[in-house]
């Protein structure tokens, strides 16, 4: 069957759209707006109309993903703060096949996202209530998988509960388009012997942006 790499290449610059979030917010200790609230809200939207629909129906939701996806495709270019991107997109797709070979953390994942949804009709995305319910269930559902994903950034950054709970909520996110990666036909062989193809799809993409 032929793989539909527009689809994969989106789904893959959500991964590293949320993995340049928890970079900037451990680093940094806040994030690009725009790039937090549509990853946030693709965690929201369980029945989407399409991989784009995920991500708010727009390319341009996903620039900051796309911009990452060379540098961490390109092994060339993988130092400092790429090396960090390129190993938190690597983990993340790690725990996604984790969770999806376990059957009682997804039924405990549906749940606790449908209980997100209620949430949503009283606080709005970003809300400290929403951020942190989302960093819980990250706790809660998927750390417990292992292995841990180790965050690195400024130790006095990190120490900021509101930080810790934003990078869970994104890591989170992160976990969510590594589900969807996987549902369009993504695959760990694809970012060793088709790299060239998804870096080229991604600066198709990121032309129309």
């Amino acid at each position: 069957m032929t793989k539909n790499y527009y689809d994969i290449t989106l789904a893959l610059a959500g991964v590293c759209q949320s993995a340049r979030l928890v970079q900037q917010l451990a680093h940094q200790g806040h994030c690009d707006a725009d790039a937090l609230h549509t990853s946030l809200n693709s965690v929201i939207d369980q029945h989407p109309g399409s991989t784009l629909g995920v991500f708010g129906d727009s390319e341009r939701n996903l620039k900051t993903g796309l911009e990452m996806l060379p540098g961490i495709l390109n092994a060339s270019h993988r130092q400092g703060l790429n090396d960090e991107l390129t190993r938190y997109v690597l983990s993340l797709t790690v725990l996604e096949r984790k969770l999806s070979a376990n059957q009682s953390a997804l039924n405990t994942l549906g749940e606790r996202i449908a209980g997100l949804q209620r949430q949503l009709e009283h606080f709005e995305l970003e809300s400290e209530t929403l951020v942190s319910a989302m960093a819980g269930i990250y706790v809660d559902v998927i750390s417990t998988l292992g292995p841990r994903i180790q965050v690195t950034g400024s130790p006095a950054v990190l120490q900021s509960p509101q930080v810790q709970a934003r990078v869970r909520a994104a890591l989170l996110a992160g976990i969510r388009a590594a589900v969807l990666w996987r549902q369009v036909g993504g695959s760990r062989l694809q970012l060793m012997f088709s790299r060239q193809r998804l870096i080229a799809q991604a600066k198709q993409i990121l032309n129309h942006c």
